[in-house]
Parts: C-alpha cells; sequence; structure tokens
C-alpha cells in the first residue's frame, strides 16, 4: 500500500500524500470534539467530557511537576501534541487507515517546533546566560579545552534531540503496523486481537513518551545553569 501511494505521488504530484490528510482528519476530530465538550459542559463529567478530562488532567500534572509556574503557560502546546500524537497512533489501528505519525515529516513537523521553543524559552528566561548550559560545570580560563569540548557535544546532542523525537515515533508506529499485517497473513484472528491490543498500549506510551521528553526538554531549558 506504501508502494502504490508513493508510486501515486511521483506520477501525480497533485495527489495529497496520505499522512497530510490523516493529520488534517485527526485536527478536524479534535476541534470537533473540543467544540462539542465546550457546549455541553457539566459539573458531573461523563462520557467522552469525562474522559478528556481524565487525559488532560494527566499531561497538566506532568507539566506543572516540571516546569512549575511555567506549567500554564506551556500546557497548552503540550497538551496539543500529546493528544493529535495519541489519537494519530490509534488512528492507526483502524482497517484502511493508516497512522499520520508512521511518516517522518508528521513527526518531523511536530519535533522541530519542540526544539525551537526549547531554545527559544532558555534564550527568553536567561538571555546570554544560557549559553551556560552548553559549557559545563568548570567556567575559568584552564579549563577552556575542557568548555569547548564540552560544548561542541552538548551542541551535537541538542541537534540531534528532534531528530530522535523524530526517528523514535516513526519506527515505533511504522513497526506496529508492519508486524500487524504479518500476523494478520499467518494468523487472521488470534495473534492479530492480541498484538492489536499491544497496539494500543504502544500507541499511548509513545505519545507519553514523545510529550514527556519534550517537557524535560523544556525543563532543562528554563532551569538555571550550575
Amino acid at each position: 500500500m506504501e508502494e502504490v501511494l508513493l508510486i501515486d505521488a511521483i506520477v501525480n504530484p497533485n495527489v495529497i500524500p496520505h499522512n497530510v490528510t490523516h493529520a488534517f482528519l485527526v485536527s478536524g476530530i479534535l476541534i470537533v470534539s473540543a467544540l462539542a465538550i465546550r457546549g455541553s459542559l457539566s459539573l458531573v463529567p461523563k462520557g467522552l467530557q469525562n474522559f478528556l478530562e481524565m487525559l488532560v488532567e494527566g499531561i497538566l500534572k506532568l507539566v506543572e511537576e516540571n516546569l512549575h509556574h511555567w506549567g500554564k503557560t506551556m500546557f497548552p502546546f503540550i497538551c496539543t501534541i500529546f493528544l493529535f500524537i495519541l489519537l494519530c497512533n490509534i488512528m492507526g489501528l483502524i482497517p484502511g487507515f493508516t497512522a499520520a505519525t508512521s511518516n517522518v515529516n508528521t513527526n518531523a513537523a511536530m519535533a522541530v517546533p519542540v526544539f525551537l521553543t526549547t531554545h527559544y524559552l532558555g534564550i527568553k528566561v536567561h538571555g546570554i546566560g544560557y549559553l551556560k548550559h552548553f559549557l559545563g560545570p568548570i567556567r575559568s580560563i584552564a579549563a577552556l579545552p575542557l568548555m569547548i569540548m564540552i560544548f561542541i557535544t552538548e551542541f551535537i546532542g541538542h541537534l540531534a534531540r528532534p531528530l530522535t523525537l523524530t526517528v523514535r515515533l516513526f519506527g515505533n508506529m511504522t513497526g506496529k503496523h508492519i508486524i500487524l499485517l504479518v500476523l494478520a497473513i499467518i494468523s487472521p484472528w488470534v495473534l492479530p486481537t492480541a498484538i492489536l491490543a499491544l497496539g494500543v498500549l504502544v500507541s499511548v506510551v509513545q505519545a507519553l513518551v514523545f510529550t514527556l521528553l519534550s517537557t524535560l526538554y523544556f525543563a532543562g531549558a528554563l532551569e538555571e545553569a550550575h
């Protein structure tokens, strides 16, 4: 299926990639769900409102514990990423759909803003002092060679962050999809059902991992360099 879509995209450049259409579909579902819940809020939540409140409160707690007074500021951004990735991952379990997160372009479109926001926050809070995060704990003329080596190492490590966020999510979602296809051929009912349950777990875990790493990157940029 992936090969057919790739050939169609090459032959006919007007074909919209499946990851783009599915990403727009997920965005639409999230917007419609938010508007529907907003129009029928209840003090005693139930149904969809109860489920989403549970997810949102969990992410809010995670963000506030790591970012403290910056938590409420960064919460909309982080929570949106979590809900988007989670729904994309789960959509990949539905026959006829593929997860938008199984495409590196979708993941990079989330990883790059996380990378840019991390350093924006660091510069906004610490100013030029943000460079201390890249120089290590010992800062003196005598330790200048060590500082240069640490700076290069930290610089490469920070550049690798969006790549690792992108590839980790892409690899897990693609691997899950391939396993389901293979097992569906080998055993049409028993094994795919078990793997499908595992796929739901993987979908939730990968959304949490991406969200947690993003939150920790922000926290690292906001904390004082020692």
